[in-house]
């Protein structure tokens, strides 16, 4: 009888719980319509024209002329009325035709005949005589959809991102058997590298950001995609307990694949723009620069003997987004989506390193004293100053 009683006071809650919830969102809803409909900022019109930004996302050079794509980032729709480059008004096309609203973006087809290896400066001039530069800084065709400029990306980014780390875990048999000193030194020098790496991409991220259309809002961006992508990683991983052996490498495999999925899109980026002329002494750069992963990839193995195809799944993890990242920079880049992988990345790593931290304490045995060893702050040392120095050989 009692519970009888007790479902319709029940549903009567629950009815005034939704209408609670419903009552504000239709008073926010009649606020908007009366905004919209008594405009009770026209009395502040002063005549200014409203306030106009258009970000440049896209450049892509071809034998039919210079392709823009731009995204309007104004407090009104605004519209292009002419388009200058080097100096001088060129006719254009605009898809699609007519004004752009805040947030929408357009290709601009301009049939200009750019010069191989020059520098050309695009001009963009709004009906309200409001302009938008953008400097070609060399002048090169843009790799197109088809076999003959992919797969040289995909074996460039098999050696910047997959050989290195493949070259680190090679050292894996030589590792094993190592005492408690080597192993902490060992995964120090696995947090070390990935301090770098956290560093290296959080920096990449803010100063991509910082070239993405305002609406975008670049820095909070970053900020909240690296926290996402931490506290997601934390809670996936610590699910079952504290991740240990073959799945704290996973992590690490992880982390690393995502922040070289962001390096990807920026060299790919770099290679459409004709920014970055990847010698071999970069790519030996690069390759020197990444063999430690390999390392801190196998240092949380070290205590057991997985099957090869483990060390070519994690090797896959690792270095592979390189390859993806290399061919969606040059065929489709936009600086926000960088900065979002980057972001991403940064979370990733930082989870990872908490991770093998925490991993380091408890296999010691010492805790938090294991972290003042010399073998822990050698190895947090060399792994950091070994990707500082090697770094060196990778920034242009």
């Amino acid at each position: 009888m009692a519970t009888a009683d007790a479902t319709p006071v029940t549903e009567r809650k629950s009815r005034l719980a939704l209408l609670w919830l419903i009552l504000p969102i239709a008073a926010l809803g009649l606020a908007i319509a009366w905004l919209i409909t008594a405009d009770p900022l026209k009395s502040f019109s002063n005549g200014a024209p409203p306030v106009e930004n258009l970000a440049f996302e896209r450049i892509i050079l071809s034998s039919n002329g210079i392709d823009v794509l731009v995204r309007a980032g104004g407090s009104q729709p605004m519209s292009i009325a002419q388009v200058q480059v080097d100096d001088a008004y060129w006719q254009f096309t605009q898809e699609p035709a007519g004004p752009l609203a805040r947030g929408a973006t357009a290709w601009l087809h301009l049939p200009y005949p750019w010069t191989l290896g020059e520098a050309h400066a695009i001009t963009i001039v709004t009906n309200t005589g409001v302009t938008f530069g953008h400097t070609i800084a060399v002048a090169v065709p843009t790799p197109t959809r088809d076999a003959t400029s992919l797969v040289p990306q995909a074996m460039l980014g098999l050696f910047v991102g997959l050989v290195p780390v493949v070259i680190g875990m090679m050292f894996y048999p030589a590792l094993r058997g190592v005492g408690r000193n080597g192993m902490n030194f060992l995964l120090a020098l696995t947090v070390g590298l990935l301090a770098f790496l956290a560093v290296d991409a959080t920096a990449e991220a803010f100063e991509l950001a910082g070239k993405a259309a305002a609406l975008f809002q670049g820095q909070a961006m970053v900020v909240l995609a690296a926290a996402a992508s931490f506290l997601l990683l934390m809670a996936a991983g610590r699910r079952g307990g504290a991740p240990t052996g073959l799945s704290l490498a996973g992590f690490i495999s992880l982390g690393i694949g995502l922040h070289n999925l962001g390096e990807g899109l920026a060299i790919g980026a770099a290679f459409a723009a004709g920014a970055a002329g990847l010698g071999s002494f970069l790519v030996f750069g690069f390759m020197l620069h990444n063999i430690t992963e390999g390392i801190g990839i196998s240092a949380p193995l070290l205590k057991k003997q997985p099957p090869i195809w483990i060390f070519a799944a994690l090797a896959l993890l690792a270095g592979g987004p390189a390859v993806i990242g290399l061919w969606l920079g040059s065929l489709a880049y936009a600086p926000q989506w960088s900065a979002l992988a980057l972001a991403v990345g940064a979370g990733a790593i930082l989870q990872v390193i908490v991770e093998v931290t925490a991993y380091l304490m408890r296999s010691d045995g010492r805790g938090k004293s294991a972290l003042t060893s010399t073998a822990t702050i050698a190895g947090l040392t060399t792994g950091a100053a070994f990707m500082y120095v090697t770094a060196m050989l990778v920034k242009i």
